[in-house]
Formats: C-alpha cells, structure tokens, sequence
C-alpha cells in the first residue's frame, strides 16, 4: 500500500459508510460521495445522529456537504462488525426534547456559575462577543 498525502488518501474510502464529528457538536452517519482538495465532504443517505444520555436517536437529512475546515473526526464505519451498543435508539421527539432539556439544565447551572464568578469580581466575555478581542 503506497502513502498518498492530503485529502486524496480519502479516495479508497468513497461510497463507505462514515461517522463524522462536526466543529459545533454534531455527528453524521452517512455514505461518503464526494471528496475534494479542500476536504469538503459529501455524504449520501445521511442520518445527524443525537446523543443523551444512554439514548440516540437519529434524524434523516438526506445529501449533505460538509465544508473541510468543519470536520474534526471522520472515521469508516465497519458494517460487518457486530454492535455491541448498550445505548438505546429513540424516537426523534423523544430525542429532541431530551436533548432540549439537557441544554437547559445545562444553560441553568451556566448561569449560577457566572453568577458565582461575578460575585467574586471575575467577569467572562460571552463567546459571540470574543471576536471583538
């Protein structure tokens, strides 16, 4: 097997099954279509798969094109490997609303904790307010 530099090592995976990690979070299940020197994906038969706790769920989106700059992780899925998940597949409502409950209590315990650093005099800038640094 001969070392193939930059994103066109990527061309013996196309039309596989991946798994990418987005910069904001995200993850995609879908069949790799199209790579480009950029490595800015396109994926077919696409699936945005939410995390909660011990559940998932997984949310069609059809053709989707990932910009390069975006990707974190991207790994090949093997079909042929059993799974051995102990996570349980839910249905998108159930999904959703878990997850909008966690992003709640998330924003909740957010807020006390800069409540408790303002209280002791430390101030930390909002992140949509960071690029004014």
């Amino acid at each position: 097997m001969n070392y193939v530099p930059g994103t066109a090592s990527l061309i013996d995976d196309i039309d596989k099954k991946h798994l990418v990690l987005l910069r904001d979070g995200r993850t995609l299940i879908g069949y790799l279509r199209s790579i480009d020197q950029f490595a800015n994906l396109v994926f077919h038969q696409t699936v945005e798969r939410i995390h909660v706790g011990k559940k998932f769920g997984d949310i069609p989106r059809g053709i989707f094109i990932v910009r390069g700059e975006n990707v974190v992780l991207l790994g090949e899925i093997d079909m042929e490997k059993p799974c051995d998940t102990v996570l349980q597949q839910v249905s998108i409502e159930e999904i959703l609303e878990e997850q909008r409950l966690q992003q709640q209590a998330k924003q909740e315990t957010d807020k006390v904790k800069m409540q408790a650093l303002k209280d002791r005099g430390l101030a930390i800038p909002k992140a949509d307010n960071l690029d004014e640094y």
